[in-house]
This record gives C-alpha cells, structure tokens and sequence, in this order.
C-alpha cells in the first residue's frame, strides 16, 4: 500500500535514512512524506502499529523486482535423467551406464535407474534385482539411493541422487 491507500489509524513510521520516527497518524505520516517528495509506503502491514517507511516508491519497486531476478538467477533446477538397463546386460555395457550416470550426479541431477522387462523376462523379476543393487553399488562414493527399488509396471525403478 502506498500514500492515500493506507487507512490505518496509527503507523510507525521510519524516516528515509531509516531512524525510527515513532508512533503517529498515518495523515501525519503522509504530510511527512510529501514535505519530502517522496512516498508513504507500508512495509509490514500485519505489525501492531503497521510500519511505513517514506522512500521513493519507483526505486524500491526496481531494487525488489532486481532483487527476485537475482534470487531466480542462483536458484538450480534438478531434473531427472535416466538410466534404462535390461536384464541380461553384460558387465561392459553396465560399466557404460554406470559412466553416464557419474555424469549426470557430479552436474547435480538426480537419475532414475530402469531395469525393463520385456516378455518372458516379467517372470524373473525378483532375480534381476541385484543388478540394481549393484549399479548402486559402484556409485556408492558419489551416489545416495534416494527411492529403493521397486516395481512399476513392467519395470523396477531406483532413484540415486548425489551426496551432498
């Protein structure tokens, strides 16, 4: 809220150089601020008086929306990349996989492990599980198991994400 907006009966009011002003009517307040050319801008309205402060509100509208953009800027988006594996993969190709997902954990994702069944390979589920276990395994110095194993569809899914 700013200048003729504020209809509360008492403010506190904190001057342009920030000291405090003190405990006054919010017409006051205003008169205060317009002697300054500048606004009347309440800056926590849900204390007890409500504070304003008498700033210029264009600027303080800039340095908030510069503020955000800042914030947004240093903020990183963890996607999810995945994995697929098979049942009957060999050592080497497991050793490719393994690779790739160093990758994606030292860039700071988080990778989903999919050990995908097809046909009569739905029946040996339960003795496939340790191929999970031990991609787990071999990434265990830079890799936590965020979600353990288990079973969506026709495939087991394990999610691992970087120690911090």
């Amino acid at each position: 809220m700013v200048n003729e907006q504020i209809r509360d009966r008492e403010v506190r009011l904190i001057g342009e150089n920030g000291e405090q002003l003190g405990i006054m009517s919010s017409r006051d307040a205003y008169k205060m601020a317009q002697e300054a050319e500048l606004d009347l801008v309440k800056i926590a309205p849900n204390a007890k008086p409500p504070v304003c402060k008498i700033i210029d509100y264009g600027k303080y509208r800039y340095e908030m929306a510069r503020k955000e953009k800042d914030a947004r800027k240093k903020q990183r988006i963890i996607e999810v990349k995945e994995v697929r594996l098979t049942p009957n993969i060999d050592t080497n190709d497991l050793n490719t996989k393994v690779s790739a997902a160093r990758k994606f954990l030292e860039k700071g994702d988080k990778v989903k492990v999919s050990l995908r069944f097809r046909g009569r390979e739905m029946a040996h589920m339960s003795k496939s599980r340790y191929i999970l276990d031990d991609f787990a395994e071999t990434l265990k110095d830079i890799a936590v198991i965020d979600k353990p194993s288990k079973v969506e569809g026709r495939s087991l899914v394990m999610f691992l994400t970087a120690k911090k």
